[in-house]
């Protein structure tokens, strides 16, 4: 693994994680003419006269906002928008590297909830698409819901949306493995911020009911007064039918999977030994797990899983955001809804095919054939949800061009990833 400082020499060599290159050739009068002035102003008079043509003569369809303000990056807390930056490129980078996606990274000097619904509304002429990324919760969840209201565009919210997917994803694989039926089990899930409550809402929209969320108070149940808001309301509704009350190391015994995404170290060897026959640990805390992989093994779990590259059954974003926006971005979807996150998750699963095992419950980000596989079957996944619910700008699309080309743009990205790495050498 890098060094401090070998990540703040790379940092300091490349200026960032991201460039922007024309698409076109522009190398001669003609071409300047026909690129610019006098050849763009007919296209502006055509999309004066029809703004649907936006989507027809510009890149708006593929061009995508990420948009933080800071408040919550990563596990370092509210940091602000110019230390949030490097995670926004570095969001930019795989969306392009493994989306196709041309992403900009947007840190606002604002973390008013008003403002920046404000500021998104006035952004969005000129995206296809915006993914809310490091937003403080429940904040987050009241900017994407109103967002996701006001704007006829899909409004992607990674911490809670794609790690819900790719979560629900390992989940499948990792109960086939156990042998286990995912309606008959006991889940639990520790914290409840965008990454909790993303998997609850995909969890209950796949009619699971046995499932107990545990934050920093306690277990969440209807009725408990305690550092409640609506969101956490939300959760108690959906979850713990029988309103148990406890600590997580009392509503995690007897469980059959264990879900953490919370913060580091919170999970014990005893919580998992007193879970049930074949525990299923999924430690999804960043940087730091809620247990070490090695603790959790040694304690007895079946399979494990962390957000780490460096142990197996990494449950990374990367495997869903470029993916899901790709698919959203092809179908014309105007919306995120659960059903496109359910037929994704499926679709991701399915990845593994022959390789599926207890330490590759997922398929690797750093595979290149892996990945192809990956981007077409999860954004095919996604464009048929959208047209199939009519939650697309299009009332029909050929979903098997749409998986063809995700493949097309991968192999693409992955040339220019060489070519430009070998001019910057």
């Amino acid at each position: 693994m890098p060094t401090d400082e070998d990540v703040l020499k790379a940092y300091e060599t490349s200026k960032g994680a991201i460039e922007i290159i024309p698409k076109v050739k522009v190398d001669s009068r003609e071409d300047l003419a026909l690129r610019y002035t006098p050849g763009v102003a007919v296209i502006s008079n055509a999309i004066k006269n029809d703004k649907s043509k936006v989507y027809t003569y510009t890149g708006k369809p593929n061009n995508v906002a990420i948009i933080t303000d800071g408040s919550r990056i990563l596990g370092l807390g509210n940091i602000g928008p110019e230390a949030g930056l490097p995670v926004m490129e570095a969001k930019a980078m795989l969306f392009k590297k493994y989306g196709g996606v041309d992403a900009v990274p947007i840190c606002l000097d604002t973390q008013e909830e008003e403002a920046i619904i404000s500021i998104v509304k006035a952004l969005a002429p000129g995206f296809g698409g915006f993914n809310i990324e490091d937003i403080e919760s429940p904040k987050c969840f009241r900017i994407v819901d109103r967002l996701s209201k006001e704007l006829e565009i899909p409004i992607l919210h990674d911490d809670q949306h794609g790690t819900a997917m790719v979560a629900v994803a390992a989940l499948i694989n990792a109960l086939k493995l156990a042998g286990k039926d995912i309606t008959k089990i006991k889940i639990v899930i520790n914290g409840a911020g965008a990454a909790g409550m993303g998997i609850v809402r995909l969890l209950s929209y796949m009619k699971i009911k046995n499932i107990y969320v545990v934050d920093t108070v306690g277990a969440i149940y209807d009725g408990r007064k305690e550092r409640m808001n609506e969101f956490k309301q939300e959760i108690a509704t959906l979850t713990n039918r029988e309103k148990l009350q406890g600590s997580l190391a009392e509503i995690a015994e007897k469980a059959d999977v264990l879900i953490g995404v919370s913060s580091a170290g919170v999970f014990t060897k005893e919580i998992i030994q007193k879970m049930a026959e074949k525990p299923i640990v999924f430690a999804l805390a960043n940087p730091v797990p809620e247990i070490s992989y090695k603790d959790a093994k040694d304690a007895g779990a079946f399979i494990v899983a962390t957000g780490r590259s460096d142990t197996p059954n990494q449950v990374n974003n990367v495997l869903s955001f470029p993916n899901i926006m790709r698919g959203l971005l092809d179908s014309g979807a105007k919306h995120v809804d659960y059903d496109m996150l359910y037929e994704a998750s499926k679709a991701l699963a399915k990845c593994v095919g022959k390789e599926l095992g207890v330490e590759h419950i997922l398929p690797a980000p750093y595979s290149a054939k892996e990945m192809i596989d990956v981007l077409s079957s999860v954004a095919s996944a996604v464009a048929a949800s959208a047209i199939k619910s009519g939650n697309s700008r299009h009332s029909e699309l050929d979903i098997s061009a749409i998986k063809k080309n995700a493949a097309k743009i991968i192999k693409r990205e992955m040339k220019l990833e060489k070519v430009a790495t070998k001019t910057q050498a």
